[in-house]
C-alpha cells in the first residue's frame, strides 16, 4: 500500500488551518496580541538566526511541551496571545498546527512560506 506523500498531507494541513502572510504575522506580534514560535531544529537556528522574539520550540517536543498532562510540560507555552508557528518553509508548521488543532489547541496559526519567505522579504534576523 502506497504511503499519502507529504506535499498531500501539508496540502490537506493548509485547508484546515490558518496562515497569516509574513506582514500579517508580523503585525499581529507587533501589536502584541500573538508571539512567534520556531519549531526548526537546534541547528537551523544556530545556523541561520530566528525572528525577532520568537520562542523555540522544536517540532520533536512541542506536543509533549504544550500538553499541561505531560511531564515535559513548558508553563511558557501556555499563553493568552496567538501562538504563530514557523519552520523553513511551511511545512512542518502546517503539520504542527494541525496537530495541536486535533490536541486542542485554541489561537494557533502557521507563516505562509516560514523563515525563508521572512528572509527573502529582506526582514529583520536575530542572531542565536
Amino acid at each position: 500500500m502506497p504511503i499519502t506523500p507529504v506535499k498531500t498531507l501539508v496540502a490537506q494541513a493548509k485547508a484546515q488551518i490558518t496562515s497569516y502572510s509574513t506582514q500579517e504575522a508580523a503585525a499581529r506580534v507587533a501589536d502584541g496580541t500573538a508571539v512567534f514560535v520556531d519549531i526548526r531544529d537546534p541547528r537551523e537556528l544556530k545556523r541561520d538566526g530566528k525572528l525577532p522574539g520568537a520562542l523555540h520550540a522544536p517540532r520533536g517536543m512541542l506536543e509533549f511541551w504544550i500538553d499541561p498532562e505531560s511531564p515535559y510540560h513548558k508553563d511558557w507555552l501556555d499563553t493568552d496571545k496567538e501562538m504563530i508557528f514557523y519552520c523553513a518553509s511551511a511545512w512542518r508548521s502546517a503539520l504542527t498546527v494541525k496537530a495541536l488543532k486535533e490536541m486542542g489547541c485554541e489561537n494557533i496559526a502557521e507563516m505562509e512560506g516560514g523563515f525563508s519567505a521572512w528572509k527573502k522579504e529582506d526582514r529583520e534576523i536575530e542572531e542565536v
